[in-house]
């Protein structure tokens, strides 16, 4: 599992936009700034939609005014399906990061078969990456949504 300090891997990801899926890299989208990145088991879920996501729309500007140049939400998801339900919750200062073959989410060791639910998803967590290192890291327990919060990311800012 990857931890503080460490570079984040080269992956691809995949960001839905109004001209469809819009493809990049991790040395692309996390080079040069500052991104608290959180990463969830799967859009249009329960916690995810009625906690993890919401939280983030609401303390966007707080984060942004903690010099956050980006918040990413990422899921084993198309891209298709993270901006439809980035546009189902209000995320317009969200960007809505598809991993949908799971590439980043293994390169970071933080995947979770879920079986039958849904195959190989992410776990629940959030990080802060400056310049495509990860100065912080928060990792949920299964089945537990305490530490990966746009309020845990914002005291570590």
């Amino acid at each position: 599992m990857i931890q503080v300090g460490d570079k984040i891997p080269d992956a691809p990801l995949s960001i839905g936009s109004a001209d469809g899926p819009q493809n990049t890299t991790t040395g692309e989208f996390f080079g040069g700034k500052k991104v608290v990145l959180f990463a969830l088991p799967g859009a249009f879920t329960p916690t995810c939609s009625a906690a993890h996501l919401p939280g983030y729309v609401v303390h966007a500007d707080q984060l942004k005014a903690k010099g956050v140049d980006t918040i990413a939400c990422l899921s084993v998801n198309d891209a298709f399906v993270m901006q439809a339900w980035g546009e189902a919750q209000n995320a317009e200062e969200i960007t809505m990061v598809g991993d949908g073959g799971g590439a980043f989410t293994q390169a970071v060791g933080l995947e979770l078969d879920t079986a039958d639910f849904g195959g190989v998803r992410s776990q629940r967590y959030a990080m802060i990456v400056d310049d495509g290192t990860v100065t912080a890291l928060n990792v949920e327990a299964p089945q537990q949504f305490e530490v990966s919060s746009a309020e845990a990311m914002l005291s570590k800012l």
